[in-house]
């Protein structure tokens, strides 16, 4: 049976998520801010949680009804059919959120639908449970859908050092893929904090699945098939000549981004050294992607600094680089035009730690 399954994607990336996905073989039916839309059954949930680098999380889209008032929802929320997608013995909780609709208190139709599948179906209602149902009222139409992932699927399981200002790997991901990568180039990293970038380029090329070590809220779900998700998760790792390159002037960083990839699988992929951007070096590789994630004043660092910081980092990029593509990800337009490198026309900005950035690109240099 085919349902609506739900996407969220980091604002502004939106139609990439919806690129990788198509290109996985999904179903995709829309795209609408903050999220990219399938269709398909509970399959491609655990695929999309498994394969898709971009998604935040994945959401199913379990049933829709009108309530115009508390007693209203009541009842339809005990009619509903819980048992096909619940389990009796896993604890649930509930969050609902309402718009423009006669039913205004959220917390009272929280209490309503969890106190609905409670008595009806009998599965414990838990602050901190593994299943949780969202209820959205707008227009006083209820949706319902079920957050088949738990954990945000950043979390992978491999990076336990973090660093300053760590970019999400799902972000990272995204942003790799909107710059062209396809898992096909080496990719260096002149200020490469945790390592995101450069792993996550690894993982890409040695087709690494995101979620391979992870759990995932689904396992808890009603007509969850183990052996087939085991069957799904067996996917043989590509053989890649291909390197990543990572460099920071920080040796706690260097080496925090070392066993990170060791984590990931991908040590043997992945060379991390210490360096400052002045000293950054060309591999011995064919070109490829040079992506950086420097500090920007929002964040870190001192702006009248950063000017400086990053035209040393594009006369070096110039200099050094030449026939390899530039991604760089700031908040401020300023600290681009200050590489003096060719950025392509930007596109929208993109929500990064409360923070509005804007990834710039370039052609071959």
């Amino acid at each position: 049976m085919a349902f609506e399954i739900f996407l969220v994607a980091p604002p502004g990336l939106e139609t990439v998520l919806a690129d990788e996905a198509r290109a996985a073989g999904f179903t995709v039916t829309g795209t609408l801010p903050g999220g990219v839309t399938l269709e398909g059954g509970w399959p491609d949930v655990w695929r999309a949680n498994l394969s898709l680098r971009g998604a935040t999380r994945v959401l199913a889209r379990i049933g829709t009804f009108r309530a115009f008032h508390l007693a209203q929802l009541d009842k339809r929320a005990r009619k509903f059919d819980w048992a096909s997608v619940l389990r009796p013995d896993v604890p649930v909780r509930v969050e609902a959120s309402t718009k423009r609709s006669k039913i205004y208190h959220a917390g009272a139709a929280t209490q309503r639908i969890e106190r609905a599948i409670g008595e009806e179906l009998g599965a414990p209602i838990a602050a901190d449970a593994p299943v949780q149902i969202k209820a959205r009222i707008d227009d006083n139409l209820v949706t319902l859908s079920v957050d088949t992932s738990g954990e945000s699927l950043h979390k992978r399981g491999h990076k336990l050092f973090t660093g300053k200002a760590p970019m999400r790997e799902t972000l990272a991901s995204l942003m790799l893929r909107a710059c062209g990568y396809t898992g096909a180039e080496p990719v260096l990293d002149p200020m490469c904090g945790s390592g995101t970038f450069p792993i996550e380029a690894a993982e890409i090329a040695a087709g690494l699945l995101p979620g391979r070590d992870r759990g995932f809220a689904f396992e808890h779900l009603a007509g969850f098939d183990a052996a087939a998700f085991a069957a799904m998760k067996d996917v043989p790792r590509r053989d890649t000549a291909l390197r990543f390159y990572g460099s920071d002037r920080d040796a706690g960083a260097v080496r925090g981004a070392t066993e990170n990839a060791e984590r990931a699988g991908v040590g043997a992929l992945t060379r991390f050294t210490r360096a400052p951007v002045s000293e950054v070096a060309r591999p011995d590789d064919p070109p490829g992607l040079v992506f950086i994630n420097p500090p920007y004043g929002g964040r870190i660092g001192d702006r009248k600094l950063l000017f400086g910081l990053h035209g040393a980092l594009g006369t070096v990029l110039r200099e050094r680089f030449a026939g390899w593509r530039v991604g760089l990800v700031t908040n401020d337009g300023g600290l681009a035009k200050a590489t003096g490198l060719p950025f392509l026309p930007p596109g929208p900005p993109i929500a990064h730690g409360g923070l509005k950035v804007t990834l710039y690109r370039t052609d071959p240099l």
